[in-house]
């Protein structure tokens, strides 16, 4: 039996992680730091030949040039164990092994995802692996701009640029749930801020897990999670963040839901920037019913 795979997925800043950690906060369920390598499910449904071999190979090695495969802390001896070698290996399997090898380290049942890119690749992910049930994290998309380019994984310093990209993220979800009929429940940053309770047990209905007041505790166990998260490098071994520059981007995570993370663009956005926010992205916010500064 395959439970339903949580996807949480949304443009960067928008609360992902913190409710990665909520949810695996669950004695049930356990989702791994970021893992990328979903998005080579359109290439696998295209050539899904590979061998054993070659798939550890490519998820331990992904992305190229700069490998996240430690952050998982899964022996490739283990994983490699866990595929059948005996000719009838299939990618969906092996990605399926991958994910219950990361929850065995934690003697849970259940996993899930945890990766805001995925929004370009949800129809692929979800044609491959049937049971994903992705969760739409949205955020006002002004505060997302602020703390987005703070981050060494900004798309650029400019808030035109940070817009486009917000917005780029929330559209191709939007548009692939809706070609393609994948199930998907959208929650807003500010209601899982405000309302945790409210937000995680409409969680649970949607991917058929008890509800569990553990989850609103994830602050307790944060700190152990973030462990997992190591530096990066870029394709040529350049460091591109250490571990405790992670660890700072990911602070809010050891502290209970606050509402002053609410509105800071209200505090920190100059006049002119929000113009410029508004010229780009100004028709979603509306349509998502955050006020616009200029009607």
């Amino acid at each position: 039996m395959l439970f339903p795979m949580p996807v949480i997925v949304g443009a960067p800043r928008s609360g992902t992680t913190l409710l990665r950690f909520m949810l695996d906060a669950h004695t049930e369920l356990a989702i791994p730091p970021e893992t990328g390598f979903l998005a080579l499910c359109a290439k696998w449904l295209k050539s899904p030949e590979v061998s054993p071999e070659k798939f550890i190979e490519t998820i331990s090695g992904f992305p190229p040039g700069s490998p996240i495969w430690p952050d998982f802390g899964i022996d490739k001896e283990v994983l490699s164990d866990m595929l059948d070698q005996n000719g009838c290996f299939k990618i969906a399997p092996g990605i399926r092994a991958f994910y219950r090898a990361y929850a065995n380290r934690f003697n849970k049942p259940r996993y899930g995802d945890k990766t805001p890119n995925y929004c370009f690749h949800i129809s692929a992910i979800h044609e491959l692996l049937p049971e994903t049930r992705f969760i739409h994290l949205i955020r006002e998309g002004r505060d997302v701009a602020l703390s987005w380019r703070k981050t060494w994984f900004a798309p650029g310093q400019a808030i035109s640029t940070l817009a486009q990209a917000w917005r780029q993220h929330i559209e191709s979800a939007r548009e692939q749930v809706q070609r393609n009929a994948v199930p998907v429940l959208e929650i807003r940053y500010e209601a899982l801020i405000t309302q945790p309770r409210l937000s995680l047990q409409r969680i649970c209905d949607y991917i058929e897990l008890p509800y569990s007041d553990q989850m609103l505790r994830y602050y307790q166990t944060a700190a152990a999670r973030l462990v997992e998260h190591g530096p990066r490098f870029d394709g040529n071994g350049a460091l591109l963040v250490t571990h405790d520059q992670r660890l700072t981007q990911q602070a809010l995570t050891l502290t209970p839901p606050s509402a002053d993370r609410i509105g800071v663009w209200r505090r920190e956005m100059m006049a002119d920037e929000v113009r410029e926010f508004e010229e780009d992205a100004g028709e979603l916010l509306s349509e998502l019913g955050y006020q616009r500064e200029g009607l």
